[in-house]
Parts: C-alpha cells; sequence; structure tokens
C-alpha cells in the first residue's frame, strides 16, 4: 500500500471514529391511565408498530463532560399526552400542540433500539439546530413522532431513512 494511501485511511479512520452515534427506539405511547394506556402498552408489547412512539437517540463519540449524560434522546409528542382531549384530537386527526423535547439518559434502553448509523458531526448541536426549526403542530399519521424520527435521521447523518426500514431489518 502506498504512503499516499495508508495517511487517507488513517484520516478516515480518525475521521469517521469522530462521529456520533444516532439510534432510533420505540416505546410504548402514552394515553390517559385506563383502557386506553392498556391497549398501547399491549400494541407495544405486540410489536404494533404504528401504535409506538418514536425517538431518536445520539451517543457522542467522545466521553461527556460530567454535567451531560451519555445518551441524549430527541423526540416530538403532544404537550399533554396523556389528557383525554389529546387521545380526542389525535383519534379524530385534529391538529394539536406538539413540544419537541431533549432528555438525558444514562444508557441505550435494551429493546427496541436501533443504530441506524453516524452523524456527519457534532449531532447534538445539529439535532438542536433541527428542533429550533420543526413546526410543532401534531397530526398523527402526517406530521408525528415518526416524521420528526425520520427526519432528523436524515438531517444528522445525511442518509435517506424510513421506519419501515426497521421493521424489514433493514437498518444499517
Amino acid at each position: 500500500m502506498s504512503a499516499g494511501a495508508v495517511a487517507f485511511l488513517k484520516t478516515s479512520v480518525a475521521c469517521c471514529s469522530k462521529r456520533d452515534e444516532v439510534f432510533v427506539a420505540a416505546v410504548p405511547l402514552r394515553a390517559p391511565p385506563g383502557p386506553a394506556q392498556l391497549l398501547f402498552r399491549t400494541a407495544y408489547s405486540l410489536d404494533s408498530w404504528g401504535l409506538q412512539h418514536y425517538m431518536v437517540l445520539v451517543k457522542p463519540s467522545s466521553p461527556p463532560p460530567l454535567q451531560f449524560a451519555p445518551v441524549l434522546a430527541f423526540d416530538f409528542q403532544p404537550q399533554d399526552p396523556e389528557s383525554v382531549s389529546v387521545a380526542v384530537a389525535v383519534l379524530t386527526g385534529m391538529k394539536i400542540p406538539g413540544v419537541v423535547l431533549e432528555r438525558k439518559l444514562e444508557k441505550l434502553p435494551k429493546r427496541k433500539c436501533w443504530r441506524v448509523g453516524y452523524s456527519m458531526g457534532d449531532a447534538v448541536s445539529a439535532a438542536q439546530k433541527f428542533n429550533h426549526n420543526w413546526d410543532t403542530y401534531l397530526r398523527v399519521g402526517k406530521h408525528d413522532c415518526r416524521n420528526y424520527s425520520q427526519d432528523l435521521v436524515e438531517w444528522l447523518t445525511g442518509r435517506e431513512f424510513s421506519l419501515e426500514n426497521l421493521k424489514n431489518g433493514n437498518y444499517n
């Protein structure tokens, strides 16, 4: 191998090792206590893809400072996901106020969490910029956590992404 090729490989490895890991995770939808909550938890345990809440997780490549957790979660959901009026609005397809959240996690979930790629740079700053521009009205099936997760993954990785790929096992 030529000296130029070795230098290129070393640069490529150094470049890529500093990129942040990007994951998508699925969790049960939140709903008002009672039958709706039971339905959503059952659907989650049965792997019903349409009745799960999706979020994007970022695991920074460099060790986090003490004030940060090792994993950051970014997601989009109704402002009050456990409200009965929100549940009715969701079922009827009405627009409702949503909120983009950024949370710290101690570790990646053990279930329903898939690495979908690597960021093109500082994923946390890029996700925060993306969130600043995200329209926070929410309409299930048209502008919800699925759309948010797909769009944020594409923004961070620079690659086309679909949640359907996770369902089919084609995610890396």
